[in-house]
């Protein structure tokens, strides 16, 4: 019951504190941006998703780690990133803005995934090893910035950068 504790502390306590660094340091650095400048920061960090292949490399996690847990959570990160490296290229076009969408759905999705099978398949935070600090530093960040990235697609332009995109 308290490594449980600790593990999901830690997942609020990093909610917490990204959130605190992206109300206030990475939203003021992007609100003046258009749409294309502003997602290219979040999808230049979603990039480094592959991190999640850490999760099928013994003795980085345990052996007895939920395969169903490790390669789903490994292999939705690694699309993740080669989505997010596409849409990098792709922008500002509108092709780059529709792959953002489809990442921004995709790697969402696949967070909230990762916590099913994790619960679903009765992960100890202790199978973990070091991935730990997967989900309990780097994967709120990931959530903040996947919320922004919608914020960022749903949010009107200006008509200049909506021109500029055409």
């Amino acid at each position: 019951m308290r490594t449980q504790l600790a593990f999901f502390g830690s997942i609020a306590f990093s909610l917490l504190a990204w959130g605190i660094v992206t109300a206030r340091v990475i939203w003021p650095a992007l609100r003046g941006r258009s749409r294309a400048d502003a997602l290219r920061p979040l999808l230049m960090l979603h990039s480094f998703r592959f991190v999640g292949l850490a999760f099928l490399v013994p003795g980085v996690v345990a052996a007895d780690l939920p395969a169903a847990f490790a390669q789903s959570a490994a292999y939705g990160d690694l699309v993740a990133a080669v989505l997010a490296v596409l849409s990098l290229l792709l922008l500002p076009g509108r092709a780059g803005i529709a792959l953002v969408w489809v990442f921004n759905v995709w790697g969402t999705v696949d967070l909230f995934n990762a916590f099913y099978h994790a619960n679903s398949t009765g992960l100890s935070p202790g199978q973990l090893g070091a991935g730990y600090f997967i989900p309990t530093l780097v994967v709120p960040l990931l959530f903040l910035t996947h919320a922004l990235a919608f914020f960022l697609l749903v949010r009107p332009q200006p008509a200049a950068q909506a021109l500029a995109v055409a």
